[in-house]
């Protein structure tokens, strides 16, 4: 198997943390994963696939799907985790909603993914071009489910509420981190502001989603806290990961967590009754969010799981 290249971390004492060989990913390749490079490029679309750098691309990509990320790929914000290039962003362009269902259109996929850097410039912080998007993207592709994985728009109700009024099938908010950590981590963001930004999406009757990172130098309990959190804020789905150090300049990896350890917060997550638990050191907000669409189906497949374990 191909592996891609070891991006060594460092973590607060210098030290060298290698990466685990539970962290081997496999270079993308394929026809379907030429096929879907193409579009993008073809329609000058951006993907948060590569600009976050995620391990996951060869695999998603080749199964013809990808993560789309609107509103340029220029962020205003700084976040010590994030390979997204800050600065200051090109001007809105409307015509990108088009675009994007077009896109969707070709790649004929039955679920898709929807993100966008933060644009704290803009008056409504981008929840127009939002709105527009959602709804080109469902009236070219009516059988097309969707996830929308959104900034937190400083909290504003009036541009969470655009998101809700398009009615995408599942509206994502991640926190990232656990709180004592976000300042750091998500240095313009807001930990308390984040959580209440998932509940305004509960509210309006969307099924929401978020995701954390590990391996930032988080203690078991705070993550612990931060699942109890977002189950207390009405989220459904979440997913837990593995930080990855996208390069030297952004924040070191402390340590990899063992799957084992990832397993665990899957079990805790389920039993503070959340809908659908993905965790794993190579999950990212997006893996296999198809599945995250349909209500019960995740715990459902852990109940089924347990069972042929306590059968064994």
């Amino acid at each position: 198997m191909q592996e891609l290249p070891v991006i060594s971390s460092v973590n607060e004492s210098t030290s060298v943390v290698k990466k685990p060989n539970w962290l081997r990913v496999k270079l993308p390749t394929g026809e379907n994963y030429r096929h879907v490079r193409n579009l993008v490029d073809q329609h000058k679309l951006h993907t948060i696939c590569e600009s976050g750098n995620c391990p996951n691309m060869g695999e998603c990509w080749g199964e013809g799907t990808a993560t789309f990320m609107i509103l340029g790929n220029v962020c205003t914000r700084s976040c010590g985790f994030c390979a997204v290039a800050t600065g200051r962003p090109e001007a809105v362009d409307w015509d990108e909603p088009q675009r994007v269902a077009e896109a969707i259109h070709l790649m004929k996929v039955k679920h898709a993914v929807l993100t966008s850097v933060d644009r704290d410039e803009l008056k409504d912080g981008g929840s127009i071009i939002w709105h527009n998007t959602i709804k080109a993207v469902k009236a070219l592709n009516p059988d097309t489910t969707l996830e929308t994985l959104i900034p937190d728009f400083k909290g504003r109700a009036e541009d969470v509420q655009r998101v809700i009024d398009a009615a995408p099938e599942v509206v994502s908010h991640n926190i990232e981190t656990v709180e004592r950590l976000t300042r750091q981590v998500r240095i313009q963001a807001k930990y308390r502001r984040s959580m209440e930004v998932l509940k305004m999406l509960k509210e309006g009757g969307m099924r929401t989603k978020s995701g954390i990172m590990l391996g930032l130098g988080e203690t078991k309990e705070e993550v612990l806290q931060t699942i109890r959190d977002l189950a207390n804020s009405g989220v459904d789905v979440i997913t837990i990961g593995q930080y990855l150090q996208p390069t030297k300049k952004h924040l070191p990896v402390v340590r990899f967590v063992h799957p084992d350890e990832f397993a665990e917060y899957r079990e805790a997550g389920y039993n503070m009754g959340l809908d659908y638990v993905e965790s794993g050191p190579l999950v990212r907000s997006s893996y296999h969010s198809e599945r995250h669409v349909i209500p019960g189906y995740g715990k459902e497949q852990w109940l089924k799981q347990k069972e042929m374990s306590n059968i064994k």
